[in-house]
């Protein structure tokens, strides 16, 4: 293999090819006398546009001089050839333009269409034809191939000549196969294996279904974007002084597939000393900022717990009326301990304030939903990390393909002027999908969003969705910022209908649900809610129970209701555990049929172990409804199996009417669960996106409110289910599949299992 990079291959024409060079009749006579000029064979060009090229003068000319005008009309970009021949005391200057282009034609291009090579191209129809024009044109269409990754790309200009001195011009195109990362290796990782490095990059290697992956092609564009990746992921895990040395990439000898090594030096893994808080501003107490500090002594070094802390530090400057407060993180290495002792320093910076903020580039996008990403106004003091941070809210809109916040001089020393370049991109989608589950069946589905609607900032959506037994649709809209204040509303609309979805009855619901949400910490937020819903049961089969048939009909419910939501991942300052934890009660009664409380809670833990090459997870939950004022909440309020508890089907387990001929599961007042997880590779190459998983489920779904007519028959006992069992997680092009593989270890009788499931779900 070679040791270079190289773009697409671009095959220069020969003489007779392309680019026949003018032919020159070199001039050897002596200097004489030129009384006349005669010029023959130009149809376009003018003579005094020739004999201003020429530019020889009055008089005698010399050889070279005539040799000097000769390359100058060769060089003129006018002719195919040129010819200076001496009659006596005149010259003859025979010229031979070059052909008109009469036609452009593509061959051989398959991956491109020839409207897209057509606006590569400069060569036009019905203009001259220049030979060094067809090559830069036979380069620019090589490079936008090599671009898509098919770097052996070769792409030859030629010229079929007609009447009336007219050419047709034919790129002929070999597009060759796609140039693929065959291999990412590293060189100077030893705490962490290739394996866990290759997932932290968004270049990836070709995969098993390399024909329609997209990231196993080269792009240099994305290595200063991988170099920073492994940066952050190497420093948020305590390693201070890493840096890439080197990328390395390099391509077979057939330009068929590149091997690219990151060549990278770890450093030693540093936990944190001694921390301390200073102020060198006289007046200024260090101890309330003290109070604010999240750097714990032994724990790792993590550059995003300090950036966490200066925040809570600035927040108090502000909360004091401190203005030009610094706060600097002065860090000293102990390598001998592999510690940083850490001070944050409270300093006096320079007085600079904001003249103004100016925002460029935003065509759909209104300035307001950008502006209010700046807790900054016009007049504020000037805080460079609240500008980068208002920076990467604008980027992390997703309206933006790019966005770019810079600082320049305002109009005095102490002011400067905020300035925002955006570049729009779509935010509009249309989807189509399909969703596979063993129960469910085959479905289909189709949705239409728009995440800045009308340049709003608004989001809105449609979702329509069927399968086996099972349709719903939905209809969606929220405003990020009502108000005017860091508050999301949301409306949505719902209908959903079943049919015999593993139960011998239909359902239908129809539902508005608006909800408002805002932050009440920096890792929780507090969502609000209404919530009115008609339900209907129907279709009860004669041999269900009698609790069933006695609560066919439809029921209107009226609920408000909040949740509670934490976490951590929102301030990610642990990036190899995350935990989650939410509560969450719906009131209904104010109106409509419904009077209950139902109450919810879960927690769940994510956390890598293993050199991270092992993913651990865990869960538990629990939930309750009660009704009141004599209200028994009925099978559409009350909890059911779902997914709680793998290894037995959808409203496989909980209370049953033993005395009814179909046992249809009736649902349940409580119920808890507690899962366990672990996702881990098995050996197959990463780039097959192939992990192996185990797991174990144990719960219970038990109490109903008997009816007259089944005392004795239903069994609502709080009886514990478990099962265990085995799962492949493969991620192809198509989505995200999932096989488990389950065994139900603890069940009753009357239980339904459930050995196996497949998921699927894709957009396309």
């Amino acid at each position: 293999m070679t040791r270079k990079l190289g773009k697409g291959a671009v095959a220069l024409m020969t003489a007779l090819a392309v680019a026949a060079p003018a032919s020159v009749a070199p001039w050897q006579a002596s200097a004489q006398a030129v009384s006349a000029i005669r010029i023959e064979g130009n149809q376009r060009v003018e003579d005094g546009t020739i004999r201003s090229f020429m530019n020889l003068p009055a008089g005698n000319a010399s050889p070279g001089e005539i040799n000097d005008a000769l390359q100058r009309l060769q060089n003129s970009g006018l002719f195919e050839t040129v010819e200076i021949i001496q009659q006596g005391g005149t010259l003859v200057v025979r010229v031979r333009e070059y052909p008109t282009i009469n036609r452009i034609n593509f061959e051989g291009n398959r991956r491109l269409n020839n409207e897209r090579l057509s606006q590569i191209i400069r060569s036009q129809e019905r203009r001259i034809y220049q030979p060094s024009q067809a090559i830069q044109d036979a380069q620019a269409i090589a490079e936008v191939y090599a671009a898509e990754g098919r770097l052996a790309a070769r792409v030859d200009p030629r010229i079929i000549r007609r009447s009336d001195n007219r050419v047709d011009l034919v790129f002929e195109v070999r597009e060759g196969n796609v140039t693929e990362i065959e291999r990412l290796s590293f060189t100077g990782n030893r705490a962490f294996s290739d394996r866990r490095l290759r997932n932290v990059l968004q270049t990836k290697q070709a995969g098993l279904l390399r024909t329609f992956i997209r990231r196993d092609t080269f792009s240099p564009e994305r290595i200063p974007l991988d170099e920073q990746l492994l940066t952050d992921f190497y420093r948020s895990r305590g390693y201070a002084d890493f840096r890439v040395q080197a990328v390395v990439p390099e391509i077979a000898r057939e330009r068929d597939a590149f091997f690219i090594t990151f060549n990278i030096q770890e450093g030693p893994r540093y936990r944190f000393g001694r921390i301390n808080t200073v102020s060198e501003i006289p007046g200024v107490d260090a101890a309330p900022f003290a109070a604010q500090n999240r750097v714990r002594r032994g724990e790792v070094y993590n550059p995003a717990v300090i950036d966490n802390t200066i925040r809570r530090m600035e927040t108090i400057a502000i909360q004091q009326g401190l203005n030009f407060v610094n706060i600097e993180p002065r860090i000293t290495r102990n390598p001998q301990n592999q510690t940083l002792d850490l001070t944050f320093a409270l300093t006096r910076g320079p007085r600079i304030f904001v003249e103004r903020i100016d925002i460029e580039g935003n065509t759909t996008t209104l300035d307001e939903v950008i502006r209010r990403q700046f807790t900054t106004v016009e007049g504020d003091p000037f805080n460079p990390r609240e500008i980068r941070n208002s920076a990467e809210r604008i980027r992390a809109l997703g309206y933006f393909a790019d966005a770019q916040v810079e600082t320049r001089p305002g109009s005095g020393p102490d002011q400067v002027i905020v300035g925002v370049n955006v570049e729009e991109q779509p935010t509009g989608s249309l989807s189509f999908g399909a969703s596979y589950g063993v129960n469910a069946g085959i479905g289909l589905n189709a949705g239409l969003s728009e995440q800045n609607f009308l340049g709003r900032g608004q989001s809105v959506g449609l979702q329509i969705s069927t399968a086996s037994g099972d349709r719903t649709a939905s209809v969606n809209f929220s405003e990020p910022f009502f108000l005017g204040r860091n508050l999301r509303f949301s409306i949505a609309a719902n209908y959903n209908e079943t049919e015999s979805l593993n139960s011998d009855y239909d359902t239908r619901t129809i539902g508005l649900r608006p909800s408002i949400e805002f932050p009440v910490s920096q890792n929780a937020r507090l969502e609000l809610r209404y919530r009115v819903s008609k339900d209907t049961l129907r279709n009860v089969d004669e041999d269900s129970s009698i609790q069933l048939r006695n609560e066919e009909g439809s029921r209107v419910t009226s609920a408000l209701g909040y949740s509670y939501n934490w976490d951590s991942r929102r301030t990610g300052l642990d990036p190899l555990t995350s935990y989650r934890f939410s509560f969450g009660q719906d009131i209904s009664g104010l109106g409509g049929d419904a009077k209950a409380v139902t109450t919810t809670i879960s927690a769940g833990v994510e956390s890598n172990a293993w050199r991270e090459e092992i993913t651990l997870r865990a869960q538990v939950e629990a939930g309750a409804i009660e009704g009141y004022d004599g209200y028994q909440p009925w099978i559409l309020d009350r909890f059911r199996s779902g997914s709680r508890i793998r290894g037995f089907e959808p409203n496989g387990l909980g209370p049953r009417d033993l005395g009814a001929a179909n046992q249809d599961a009736l649902g349940g007042k409580y119920f808890w669960a507690a899962r366990a997880e672990a996702q881990f590779p098995i050996g197959l190459p990463e780039e097959y996106g192939i992990s192996g998983g185990l797991f174990a489920d144990i719960g219970s779904l038990w109490g109903l409110d008997d009816v007259a007519g089944t005392t004795g028959t239903i069994d609502d006992s709080m009886k514990v289910r478990s099962a265990v069992g085995a799962s492949i997680f493969w991620t192809t092009p198509i989505g995200p599949l999932r096989f488990n593989f389950s065994k139900a270890l603890r069940k009753e009788d009357f239980d339904r299992t459930q050995n196996f499931d497949l998921t699927i779900q894709t957009q396309f």
